[in-house]
């Protein structure tokens, strides 16, 4: 069986990959072992946002005496919730199906080993078959990674993977890492009732944004009721007769915190185990393919890489762009190249983050003359109609030009409110541009309008 392009892995690198090459007139085939779509669809992205919605709504119910509405307290039904975010994974799992049939895409079920420049060899239960393929993508992620002390073992010592697929809640939950991840979960686990800390060994929560952000978070988070422990490092993670035990390493000594489960969130690893990349000579560095980050081609002719398993940003968004720059590439439109200073980051939990460009201490260590806006949403009048006015808008500002270097936001809807930022982020807006940008009222984005008066001194709500 021969192609013009086959892509090992089909989650938002490898299957958006494919369909564009599809749109592009390529035979593609993708080699995938389990459903399509992927860690984000099946595992990741998609079923934990359906378990924070359902967080979500339960927190809603437990303030709706504030809006003039009473009702019963919630009964949470855990397993009725985690049946609702698998059966919403499923859903978009045959979503991709049904597009690779549009798009006549082959799916070849089975482990993929590349065995020459232009040949895989793809390994199922009952067969093994090899294919050839003029151009090849390895598009097969990572997966969560542990570290010296702490044994996973799917049970008691879990990843987000069993974090979302567990038969009953733990009365008490260990989150040793506070990323995206860790956040998320600490969030939903202790909305539906259960008692939550979070081990941090950075100096903040959400080491990778703005500080302000992550301490305002922290302690949003910490009035909810969930122990954050920050400068925390975690040297041991052992079973005990009814849960488990970890031993860290504080400023003020060692510690230990018991729980019923520990979830190990401390980062991810690429999948390059049995791919055959020794044999083809692909290049690594610490484990993750080298690419040329403008064709994402390897170091062997022929042979692209993409998403998780090039190395950060580990974003579902930047595989899926990633992708579709590749396959232009390959069929000649030379695609502008992602510039990653222009990625969106965002975080699921109450309020939510979202953040795009320099932070304000990254700015100014790059040389910037900054203007920083910041508006708070308690000061928005749509914010203070609908109950939400923790948090705001922080926009960072080259002082010299007026460009925006960065954005940061704190609050309801702000995974949403973003695109606004990363369109003038991407167009070279500057704080007049998106001042004089008339936003409607009563809106939460009109914060985003207010914070760039901000830096120029001229908010008219604050």
């Amino acid at each position: 069986m021969s192609y013009d392009l086959l892509i090992l892995g089909s989650g938002p690198g490898g299957y958006v990959a494919a369909i564009r090459a599809a749109q592009l007139g390529m035979k593609v085939g993708v080699v995938e072992r389990e459903k399509l779509g992927g860690v984000c669809l099946n595992w990741g992205c998609i079923p934990t946002k359906a378990l924070l919605k359902s967080a979500e709504l339960v927190n809603h119910l437990k303030h709706s005496k504030e809006f003039g509405v009473t009702v019963p307290e919630p009964i949470i039904d855990f397993p009725a919730i985690i049946t609702r975010s698998r059966k919403v994974a499923d859903r978009m799992s045959l979503g991709v199906k049904y597009l690779f049939k549009k798009n006549n895409i082959d799916w070849m079920e089975g482990s993929g080993k590349i065995i020459g420049a232009n040949q895989i060899e793809v390994s199922s239960a009952d067969k093994t078959t090899q294919l050839s393929a003029t151009k090849i993508i390895i598009a097969t992620g990572a997966r969560a990674r542990s570290f010296p002390g702490i044994t996973l073992d799917g049970e008691r010592i879990i990843t987000a993977r069993e974090a979302m697929n567990l038969k009953q809640p733990p009365h008490r939950l260990v989150i040793i890492g506070a990323g995206a991840i860790g956040i998320e979960f600490a969030y939903f686990y202790h909305t539906i009732g259960c008692q939550v800390t979070v081990l941090e060994m950075m100096p903040q929560i959400l080491p990778i944004e703005d500080r302000e952000v992550a301490d305002t978070l922290a302690k949003s988070l910490r009035k909810a009721g969930i122990q954050i422990l920050v400068n925390a490092k975690v040297s041991l993670v052992s079973r005990t007769e009814t849960g488990v035990k970890v031993n860290l390493d504080t400023p003020e000594g060692p510690r230990d915190i018991e729980g019923d489960l520990t979830l190990v969130a401390v980062g991810v690893q690429a999948n390059t185990d049995g791919i055959g990349l020794e044999s083809v000579g692909v290049q690594t560095e610490r484990g993750w393919i080298t690419v040329d980050k403008t064709t994402y081609q390897t170091s062997v002719p022929g042979i692209y890489a993409i998403g998780d398993v090039i190395g950060p940003p580990w974003l579902a968004h930047v595989a899926s762009a990633e992708g579709i720059v590749c396959v232009e590439n390959i069929g000649g439109l030379n695609p502008k190249p992602i510039n990653y200073n222009q990625i969106p980051g965002c975080t699921y939990c109450h309020p939510q983050v979202a953040s795009f460009g320099y932070t304000q201490e990254s700015a100014e260590k790059a040389g910037f003359e900054v203007k920083v806006g910041k508006y708070p949403f308690l000061a928005c009048g749509k914010a203070q109609a609908i109950g939400e006015t923790e948090g705001f808008v922080k926009l960072i500002f080259d002082s010299k030009s007026g460009v925006l270097l960065g954005a940061h936001i704190l609050g309801s809807d702000a995974t949403e409110m973003i695109a606004e930022l990363m369109l003038a982020g991407a167009k070279g807006a500057t704080h007049h541009d998106i001042l004089k940008t008339i936003h409607a009222h009563p809106t939460l984005s009109e914060a985003v309008m207010e914070a760039a008066a901000a830096a120029l001194g001229e908010a008219i709500h604050l």
